[in-house]
This record gives C-alpha cells, structure tokens and sequence, in this order.
C-alpha cells in the first residue's frame, strides 16, 4: 500500500482497473438480488400461509451463474462481459439477437471507476482507502436498487451500518461514540419526519429503507454528518427530482425513491463533511 501511496502513476491506473471489474459485479447485485430477495419472500409467505409449495425456480444467483442476455438469454463470453469496452464493440447491442443493452451496465461501471478513483485519492491506498471504496460500492447498489424497485434492502443497508460501526471501533475515521450516535441520530431523524407525516396525513411519505439507510451514513460520518447529508439530500432531491418530474411529465404527487439522494448526500459528507461545516461557520462567523 505504501508503493501505491509514493507511486500514484502505478497506483490511480490499477485503482482505475478495480473501478470497472468492481463496478461489472455490482450491476449483477443491482439486478439480481431484488428478483432474489422476492423470490424468497414469495415462499416465505407461502409456509406462513399454508399454502401448497409451487414450481418456483429460483432466479440466478449473484455469484455463480454466468451473465446472460435477459432477451434471448445467450450466456455471454468472457470477451463480450469486459466493462465498458465490450459494451462499446456489440455498439450497445446483443450479439446474438441483436437487442439493446441497457446503458445502465457501461454507466455504472464508469461511475463505480470514477469514484474507486476519488476514494484512493482522498484517502489514499490504506485502510481508509479501502473502507471508503466499500462506502462507496454499496452506496451505489443501494441507489441502483432503490432506482428501479424503490427499495432498500435490509440486507444492504444493515450490514453496511455495522461495517461503519466496526471502523470506528478501530478509530478509522473518528472514534466509536460519533458513530454510534450518528446511527441513532441518522434512524431517528427520519423516523420522526415520517411518524408526524403520517399523523398530519394518514400517507406514510417514505420508506423504512430510508432511515436504516441514514443510519448506516450516519456510521460512517459521524453525528455531524448528519445534518449536512439531510440538507445536502434534500437540495439534490429537489433539483433532480423537480427535473425528472418534467422529463417525464408527472406530478408532484408521484413517489419517488429518496434512498439515491441520500447516498449522494452522504458519499459528499463522507469525503468533505468536515470541511463543509467548517467554511459554513467561519462563514457565519462561529468559528
């Protein structure tokens, strides 16, 4: 890691390199685990209900079975499942029946490079380094996920908590109790935002994924990133969620999923928390 540290020519290019294979896995998690995760819960309610079990085959798994076109279902070669470059070849197209791939594969690919790369650059090619990748891996899969189902699974957004957690049991980035309490300031906050929402409406205005989501930001950005991810998440989600709105020529009353806003909101507080709140007071002269 310290070669990688005074050798960045060498070590940005392989950051860069793991970007893309890592950003090729998480398009399988993406689209995979909810048809998983429904796959189950369909047989979960059949045993509580005493319902006769059904021919149900389970959808592929996340890991073992090859990528195959969802269209022809044309198992793909090694050489057309190279991240963005195979894509850029077929011209975005099946090779065997020709159908369209979905730009969401070469995007999240370039997306997850991207930000593997900023991740080593901010905090270098250590254990900081390699806890802010994985931060940033399951931010992604989350807001892919939340995207096209609108939800956040719990077997996501948990585990991730408890990883922020256990870094800062080590003082990774800042001690335990920050930690630890901006996991319950991160459940809380929106807790209540939904429990008076409800009291006021009778409508529950968003999902529980949403505050175990916060939560698990909160692990990684301790009690003072909470405040600066939920402006920060509220702007984003005005500005983009207003404009997807008029692309797509819905109104306001249409839901839209909060779980990508807050991972943006919290990927920017993670990498520049501290520095955001500090200009924010010597701008307001608190500092």
């Amino acid at each position: 890691m310290a070669f990688l540290d005074q050798n960045p020519a060498i070590g940005f290019p392989l950051a860069a390199g793991l970007g893309l294979l890592v950003g090729s896995f998480l398009n399988v998690v993406i689209l995979r685990l909810p048809k998983r995760l429904e796959w189950q819960w369909r047989r979960d309610s059949r045993e509580v209900l005493g319902e006769p079990d059904t021919y149900d085959p389970p959808p592929p798994g996340i890991v073992v079975e090859r990528s195959h076109c969802p269209h022809c279902k044309h198992q793909l070669s090694w050489y057309e499942n190279i991240p963005v470059f195979s894509y850029l070849v077929l011209g975005g197209k099946c090779r065997n029946c020709k159908a369209p791939i979905s730009p969401q594969y070469p995007l999240v690919e370039l997306l997850t490079m991207l930000l593997v790369v900023a991740s080593v650059w901010r905090f270098g090619f250590g254990w900081q380094g390699f806890g802010a990748i994985v931060f940033t891996c399951f931010l992604i899969v989350l807001s892919g996920i939340d995207l096209r189902t609108q939800l956040l699974p719990d077997q996501l957004t948990l585990p991730l908590m408890w990883l922020g957690l256990i870094a800062a049991s080590d003082n990774l980035y800042f001690p335990a109790k920050p930690a630890l309490l901006g996991a319950v300031a991160g459940y809380l906050s929106l807790w209540i935002v939904w429990w008076l929402f409800k009291q006021l409406t009778g409508k529950e205005g968003m999902g529980h994924g949403d505050f175990k989501l916060l939560a698990a930001i909160g692990a990684w950005t301790g009690l003072k990133g909470i405040l600066p991810t939920i402006l920060l998440s509220s702007v984003v989600g005005a500005v983009i969620g207003s404009i997807w709105l008029a692309m797509k020529g819905r109104d306001r009353a249409t839901p839209i999923p909060f779980g990508p806003y807050l991972a943006i909101a919290g990927w920017i507080t993670f990498f520049w928390g501290e520095q955001m709140v500090g200009a924010y007071m010597q701008f307001a002269g608190l500092k």
